[in-house]
């Protein structure tokens, strides 16, 4: 069975950036995508970005450049190198899991979601 652990979390001044990673076990195989989300009590869940299963890349409109996401094949570890953070960036992230999913032009659907990871908490402050 598919597990995802977030790690990579914690607090940053504005403008400072942090490396977000997104830890796959329970899978063999080298194709897969990873969603990153994020989540606050005050808004929607919201897509950040996706590499999907040959390394297409997908960002939310808010990213504006800021935001990377990229894989570590051999390690079976998905990371989101985010710069420039700003307070509204605070927010839950979660990574989520799906297989067969190649060319991505948007996130997938929820339905294609087969695991989640539990979140790692991002705060920036001003």
């Amino acid at each position: 069975q598919v597990q995802l652990v977030e790690s990579g979390g914690g607090s940053v001044q504005a403008g400072g950036s942090v490396r977000l990673s997104c830890a796959v076990s329970g899978y063999r195989w080298r194709s897969y995508c990873i969603t990153w989300f994020r989540q606050t009590s005050e808004k929607e869940r919201e897509g950040v970005a996706v590499i999907d299963g040959d390394d297409s890349t997908f960002y939310g409109d808010f990213v504006k450049g800021r935001f990377s996401v990229s894989r570590d094949s051999a390690k079976y570890i998905v990371y989101l190198d985010m710069t420039n953070l700003q307070p509204e960036d605070s927010a839950m992230y979660y990574c989520a899991f799906s297989n067969g999913v190649l060319n991505v032009q948007n996130f997938p659907p929820t339905s294609l979601f087969e695991a989640w990871g539990q979140g790692t908490q991002v705060t920036v402050s001003a």
